[in-house]
């Protein structure tokens, strides 16, 4: 070999992709968790009543909890040990889980969902720097990274399934303990298989990081909400400027700290920067779309959650059998023009979702389009991220890839929810059929779920018209979602395609330097 060719990498046996097996069980959960949700909540409405916010809190608040705490559990597996973080997350998912099953009330939920979220925040980025670190090989690793986002679709593909079954013959809380067998089976099998993997020489946490990383994506969606909710006012407002105080002042700390929670180093790097802004994107796109189709095939079709589970079905489907073969494709092409090309290919998702007027076929192929050709930026991104960061730094930048997801799922069920909750509520004010009381035009104003509630108790004719004007109402909501996605699938297909011409260069592309740390390596703990 000639002077200064690098070592060609070792690469993975049975053991490794043995592991990878068990690491896809939390990736099913963890989407499975928000699919079984969507299909819960009109049952769920009816019985503990929430409010049209608390309704959105229910939805996301798991969302960004996740996204707080990813940062801080990616970090601290890097310092302590990723398989341990992944256990100790998979117990408090379990309780969690348990504690949710069982909520009277909505706040009740709501804290259970926001547990739940700090305890799953361990498991994404432990299982991808794991990934990371068994899987030396590029090759390998962007396969073993495809098959463990497609536990995710897997999950998402059960998801309607077993929670249809579930809603079908149980209580909906029901939903909640599929996480207790599936938990199991990894804290069982996870100690054998899965090797523990940290970095020596770090320093210590820094909680007011910690603190910092939570406080900024809670204020600035909860001004958000309330701005959706009430309207432009002074506390919904200091909310938000309190956030990006708060988000200002972290990065600022993170620059003088010698240990820092997140690496701002990492963001110079065009892959890296670009696939994790992406990654926030396609997040807000994928969760926000799940969340009014899901509610328009129960309440505006009036499906079952059963049938409503197979009527998405083909959409799990369909980004599974994408995923495969963008796999194949990325020995060929470049991940960024894949990424670039799916994402102007998912306009054709919008466009159908705006052609839907009472039946699901419209709905059901928006779906399809747009969560096949998101799915190339879903599997290739996470990779390009994880390749683009140093082995010692795996967790942070695991964190981050999964902080961008997550975020941009929660900010999506949030922004965009919010606004398809206002879209609603304006097309209500404007409509509503006369001779409704004050406390009956109020609640209609406010949720779907309501509406429809309060024209069941209502006799003859006029019920009818106030659950048509719901539907209606919900109906358009949702046409002006679509209307919204399209320019941002386009410009996200433009800066994607940035990387082409930037080069797509990584850590692997170049020589580490001297004084960086050295690779993680398997503790036999």
């Amino acid at each position: 070999m000639s002077a200064g060719a690098r070592t060609p990498p070792e690469r993975a046996g049975a053991r490794e992709w043995t592991a990878l097996a068990v690491l896809g069980v939390p990736a099913v959960l963890v989407m499975m968790n928000m699919s079984v949700l969507y299909l819960a909540l009109p049952t769920l409405s009816r019985d503990l009543d929430p409010s049209g916010p608390q309704l959105l809190w229910i939805t996301d608040i798991y969302g960004f909890m996740v996204a707080g705490a990813l940062i801080t559990m990616g970090t601290l597996g890097d310092r302590i040990g990723h398989r341990r973080i992944l256990l100790v997350g998979a117990v408090a998912f379990t309780a969690a889980s348990i504690l949710a099953a069982y909520a009277n009330s909505a706040e009740m939920l709501v804290v259970a969902r926001a547990v739940q979220g700090v305890a799953a925040a361990s498991l994404a980025p432990s299982s991808l720097s794991v990934i990371r670190n068994l899987f030396r090989d590029p090759a390998q690793r962007t396969l073993a990274i495809t098959i463990w986002m497609m536990s995710f679709m897997g999950g998402g593909a059960l998801g309607p399934l077993v929670g249809g079954v579930l809603l079908q013959y149980f209580w909906w809380g029901s939903v909640f303990l599929v996480a207790v067998p599936t938990m199991l089976v990894l804290l069982l099998t996870a100690p054998f298989l899965v090797p523990e993997f940290r970095t020596t020489g770090t320093g210590r946490l820094d909680l007011v990081s910690v603190a910092m990383s939570l406080v900024t994506p809670l204020a600035i969606v909860y001004g958000i909400k309330e701005l959706a909710a009430d309207g432009v006012g002074l506390p919904p407002l200091g909310f938000i400027v309190l956030g990006l105080l708060v988000g200002a002042a972290f990065v600022r700390r993170q620059r003088r700290l010698a240990s820092p929670l997140l690496d701002l180093s990492l963001f110079r790097i065009p892959a890296f920067a670009v696939s994790a802004g992406g990654m926030i994107v396609v997040g807000m796109l994928l969760f926000g779309t799940s969340l009014l189709t899901s509610q328009y095939l129960q309440l505006v079709l009036g499906f079952e959650p059963l049938e409503a589970g197979l009527w998405q079905l083909p959409t799990a489907v369909g980004g599974t059998a994408v995923a495969l073969w963008v796999s194949g494709l990325a020995a060929r092409f470049q991940p960024a023009v894949l990424m670039s090309a799916g994402a102007a290919f998912a306009v054709l998702g919008p466009v159908m979702l705006t052609l839907v007027d009472g039946g699901p076929g419209f709905l059901v192929a928006g779906s399809l389009l747009l969560f096949a050709g998101l799915t190339p930026f879903m599997a290739l991104g996470t990779g390009l991220v994880v390749g683009a960061a140093p082995p010692e730094r795996a967790g942070a930048a695991s964190a981050v890839s999964e902080t961008g997801a997550e975020l941009g799922g929660a900010l999506g069920i949030a922004t965009l929810g919010s606004v398809a909750t206002a879209v609603y509520g304006g097309y209500m004010a404007d409509h509503l059929p006369r001779g409704l009381s004050a406390d009956v035009t109020e609640r209609a104003e406010d949720t779907l779920p309501a509406a429809l509630e309060a024209a069941r108790a209502m006799p003859g004719e006029l019920g009818s018209a106030l659950a048509d004007t719901a539907r209606a109402a919900f109906t358009h909501s949702l046409h002006v979602h679509a209307f919204i996605l399209m320019p941002l699938l386009l410009a996200l297909s433009a800066l994607t395609l940035t990387l082409r011409r930037r080069g797509e260069k990584g850590h692997e592309d170049r020589p580490s330097p001297d004084d960086r740390a050295a690779a993680p390596a398997p503790v036999d703990d």
